[in-house]
């Protein structure tokens, strides 16, 4: 009967022993952010491929607070239409530089510049023609609303503005070369797509 007794003792005090290295373990491998700092990991509305700027597709998502469910959401969308400006123009800026560094134009400064003037009179117009294709509401426990928006643009809306547009100036149009400009055009969407998948 003692022999059982110490069997069962000695066989406790090992199980007790391999449970204090299994978490002693596990607390190696690292202690979750949230239990170090008592941060809260917040889940962000449309993330996901779905929702990211492609080689065919301008896109971004944002949010708006305000006790004004109406305020909140026109927040919302200006602050996406802003973040999509932004990456329009630095694509159209991108492609400019490289057409006008390809072709031998005479005036080089002035033909990028005017190229410079139209994009932007064509990044206003796409933003005006932008599809909403994510929205969410969120009630706060401040009596206050958060609008969450993701939007995007087609970029061949973008480039047909850029065409009409140079289409109506003589005097850049003799040097426009569309398949040139369309060519540079996709490169540079394709290394935007991968720099925001990387994102």
């Amino acid at each position: 009967m003692k022999n059982q007794v110490s069997k069962l003792l000695s066989a406790a005090v090992l199980l007790g022993a391999m449970a204090s290295v299994t978490v002693a373990c596990k607390s190696k491998k690292g202690t979750p952010i949230e239990k170090q700092t008592g941060a809260t990991e917040i889940s962000v509305p449309f993330t996901g491929k779905d929702y990211e700027t492609n080689k065919e597709t301008f896109r971004a998502r944002s949010s708006g607070n305000s006790i004004d469910m109406v305020t909140a959401k026109k927040i919302a969308l200006q602050n996406a239409k802003s973040e999509m400006a932004g990456m329009i123009q630095t694509t159209m800026k991108k492609v400019t530089e490289q057409y006008t560094n390809q072709r031998q134009i005479g005036t080089n400064q002035e033909f990028s510049n005017k190229f410079e003037e139209l994009a932007r009179e064509v990044t206003n117009q796409s933003l005006t023609d932008v599809a909403v294709i994510g929205e969410k509401i969120f009630k706060e426990t401040t009596n206050t609303y958060t609008y969450w928006v993701a939007i995007e643009a087609n970029k061949k809306t973008v480039l047909e503005g850029m065409d009409k547009a140079i289409g109506q100036n003589q005097k850049i149009a003799q040097d426009y070369d569309k398949k040139k400009f369309e060519e540079i055009f996709n490169s540079e969407m394709e290394k935007l797509a991968k720099e925001r998948a990387g994102n």
